[in-house]
C-alpha cells in the first residue's frame, strides 16, 4: 500500500504515476483534468513549465480503460478526439466577464472554452437539473500564478461538477494542483487524488491543510 502524500478526515493524496498508484480505482466517481495532448507549455510565468504526458492522450485513455463503466467527468478539449462512450457533453465558457479568451489573438475567434466528457451513468437523483453550458468568471493568468499550476481549474467550477455528480467518493488521477481534491472537501465528499509530478503535490497539500477558500479572480 502506497504511502499517502497528505490526508485528512476527508480527502487522500498521493503522489505518483496514477497507473502505478492505484487507490483511486476504490473511489465511486472519475472527476479529473488529464493531460489534453496538447504538449502546452506556460508562457505566462515560466516557459518550461509542461505537463506530464501531454504529448497525446494515452494516458488519458489509459486511466479510463482502468476506470471502466463507472461515472466520470472528465476535461477535455475539441483539438483531440474525444473519448469512446461519452453520455453528454457539457462547456466550460471560461470568458463570462472576462473577455474573448485565449488562443491566436490575430483570429476572429477566440479560444474561449474547453469540454467535459460524460461518462458511465450519471442520474440526476435529488439534484437540480443543470444546464450544458457552465459559466465561470476568472483571470487564468492569476489563477495560474497563484496556484503554481499552468492550466489549474477554478474550484467553483470544480464544486459545480462535483455537486451534480453521482453519491459517493471522488477520484481524481490528475490532481494538479487539487482544485477538484479541495472541492470535494468543501462539499463535504471524500476523494482521493494521485499527482505525478512532486511541485504539484506539495501545493495541493498546502491548499488541502489551510481548507483555503478558491482562488477566484476576475481580472
Amino acid at each position: 500500500m502506497t504511502t499517502p502524500y497528505y490526508s485528512d478526515d476527508l480527502v487522500t493524496l498521493y503522489h505518483g504515476d496514477c497507473r502505478d498508484v492505484r487507490e483511486w480505482l476504490d473511489a465511486d466517481v472519475l472527476v479529473t483534468d488529464p493531460p489534453y495532448g496538447m504538449g502546452h507549455v506556460s508562457g505566462w510565468d515560466s516557459p518550461n513549465r509542461r505537463i506530464a504526458s501531454d504529448q497525446n492522450v494515452s494516458a488519458r485513455d489509459e486511466v479510463l480503460g482502468m476506470w471502466g463503466a463507472k461515472p466520470a467527468a472528465v476535461f477535455g478539449t475539441w483539438k483531440q478526439p474525444r473519448p469512446p462512450a461519452v453520455r453528454h457533453l457539457v462547456v466550460w465558457d471560461k470568458t463570462a466577464g472576462t473577455g474573448t479568451g485565449m488562443g491566436d489573438l490575430d483570429a476572429a475567434w477566440g479560444n474561449s472554452h474547453e469540454e467535459i466528457y460524460i461518462l458511465g451513468s450519471w442520474p440526476r437523483g435529488e439534484r437540480p437539473r443543470l444546464p450544458s453550458v457552465i459559466r465561470t468568471s476568472h483571470g487564468m493568468r492569476s489563477l495560474s500564478g497563484q496556484t503554481g499550476h499552468p492550466t489549474p481549474k477554478p474550484v467553483a467550477l470544480m464544486e459545480i461538477v462535483v455537486g451534480a455528480s453521482p453519491a459517493g467518493s471522488i477520484a481524481d488521477p490528475f490532481a494538479g494542483s487539487g482544485s477538484t481534491l479541495l472541492a470535494a472537501k468543501m462539499l463535504g465528499r471524500r476523494a482521493i487524488g494521485v499527482e505525478v509530478e512532486e511541485r504539484y503535490c506539495a501545493i495541493a497539500a498546502e491548499r488541502l491543510a489551510q481548507d483555503a477558500l478558491p482562488f477566484e479572480v476576475t481580472a
